[in-house]
């Protein structure tokens, strides 16, 4: 059995979905989140966890065979930067100590894009140096610190690691009014029949539809091997923001979206994950496209709120 720590979360039902479609068993946990949404029902085990509790933690193996792990859990920062870093940090060492003790096989750890900030290239892939530079937000400079503490948490204890450098991923149960990716909300307002706010054509980067983004992650936690420790996660090619429009307007009729020409900030490429590694080692490829996403999407949204 699979354990999925953040299993309600967007990446973690997506991940839970695509494990269950492989035939495996699979045991989600979630802390605030109760509602299992309708693609998972009947599906998983669910479990109330919060993960900075560690006999909790530790006593899910008195109840499940638990193989594998994927640490999805995580939360928004509030004011208090050092109080996010202690919940997290507590969360990611009970998962740690966790693996350990029950000698799992692998355990996969959510890591981001964003630790790439400050490489100049546009294809971003895991044999990058990572810089030191300024770091965006604090998701991200405590995702950048997950990676040496899972690989060193892990040594010698005979699993293997599995760092999941996750693109931007969206879709079904994604906040519908993100700050993180203009996307959602334009869609959303498309939704609500308003205006949406406006987006250079040309302005674009990193994007994977969500049903993908957990496919990757199952096949990379049940592959027979794997090559690497580190693995981009996401569709491997960027998307601009007129492809969005395009597949909205090509199933609204009527909708014309007029966006501003060019890139905000002038000539130039945007930013992708190269999933070169993910193809290789697991036979990845992307089911969605742009169109059949925001196909799927719009005809999701009908009937649920995000």
């Amino acid at each position: 059995m699979i354990l999925i720590t953040g299993g309600l979360g967007m990446i973690g039902a997506h991940t839970a979905h695509a494990l269950t479609g492989l035939g495996h068993q699979v045991v989600v946990t979630a802390h605030r989140r109760a509602e299992v949404p309708s693609f998972l029902a009947g599906r998983v085990t669910m479990e109330s966890l919060d993960v900075t509790d560690r006999d909790a933690f530790l006593a899910l193996a008195g109840r499940h065979e638990i193989s594998d792990i994927v640490h999805l859990a995580g939360s928004i920062p509030g004011k208090d930067p050092v109080c996010f870093f202690r919940t997290e940090t507590t969360g990611l060492l009970n998962a740690l100590d966790a693996a350990r003790t029950w000698g799992v096989r692998r355990f996969a750890v959510a890591s981001s894009l964003g630790v790439y900030a400050g490489r100049a290239e546009t294809r971003w892939h895991e044999e990058l140096a990572l810089p030191t530079a300024e770091l965006p937000h604090l998701i991200v400079a405590f995702k950048k610190a997950v990676e040496p503490l899972t690989t060193h948490g892990l040594r010698g204890s005979g699993v293997q690691p599995v760092v999941l450098r996750i693109g931007t991923i969206w879709g079904p149960l994604v906040d519908p009014e993100s700050p993180f990716f203009p996307i959602p909300p334009y869609i959303s307002a498309v939704l609500r029949g308003e205006e949406p706010r406006p987006l250079h054509a040309d302005d674009g980067g990193d994007c994977c539809y969500a049903p993908d983004a957990g496919r990757a992650i199952a096949l990379l936690m049940t592959a027979e091997t794997l090559r690497h420790d580190t693995y981009n996660v996401s569709s491997g090619r960027p998307v601009t923001n007129r492809e969005f429009a395009d597949a909205l307007q090509a199933i609204t009729p009527g909708l014309r979206l007029d966006l501003p020409p060019g890139r905000r900030d002038g000539p130039g490429d945007n930013p992708y994950l190269d999933t070169t590694r993910l193809t290789q080692d697991t036979g990845f490829a992307p089911a969605f496209d742009v169109a059949t996403a925001v196909a799927d999407y719009v005809a999701w949204r009908a009937g649920n709120p995000r």
